[in-house]
């Protein structure tokens, strides 16, 4: 169980160095029950306005370990900068899986499909991770561009977990305001 708490976070870890960050907070309605964080870059002071911002909300068991994480990152776009979503997801896909093969898991990710995030067009794909056979934790990720920043929207969990917290991710998703 440890070592798929590990791999759990390590997979949200990924956001953390995404190119991504958010130079205005967007408005996001957390799930009740879910313990809501402010994401630093390790070892710094809090971020300037202008610079990365990271929010997640984990999911706990009874037990305090980690069933469920969302998370959206963003980041404000230089004028005249073309970001290629779809590549930057498909790096973010490729680190998922060689994370996880690191491990030990096996990994199968859904082809990129056209989705919304907010008001905005998005990209979004899914990645299974396996071992031995056995789903053990999904991960979505979802990227959409506004005219002046990216964002990344990531929820990933044990496998019943996120299967039980598709209502919560969808109240999520459909709530906030980029």
């Amino acid at each position: 169980m440890i070592e798929l708490r590990k791999a759990l976070l390590s997979a949200v870890c990924l956001l953390l160095v995404s190119p991504f960050a958010l130079a205005i907070e967007p408005q996001i309605h957390w799930p009740s029950g879910w313990q809501v964080e402010e994401v630093t870059p390790d070892g710094e002071a809090p971020v300037p306005p202008q610079a990365v911002s990271r929010q997640r909300a984990i999911k706990n068991d009874e037990n305090g370990l980690t069933l469920m994480v969302m998370e959206l990152t963003g980041t404000p776009i230089e004028e005249g900068h073309k970001v290629n979503l779809e590549g930057v997801l498909m790096e973010m896909r490729k680190s998922i899986q060689k994370d996880f093969a690191r491990s030990g898991y096996q990994s199968v990710c859904s082809k990129m499909h056209a989705t919304t995030l907010s008001r905005l067009d998005a990209l979004e794909t899914t990645c299974v991770i396996t071992e031995n056979g056995r789903r053990v934790i999904s991960q979505t990720l979802v990227g959409a561009i506004d005219a002046d920043k990216a964002y990344v929207f990531s929820y990933a969990g044990q496998a019943q977990a996120y299967d039980a917290s598709k209502d919560e991710v969808s109240s999520v998703r459909d709530s906030l305001e980029l």
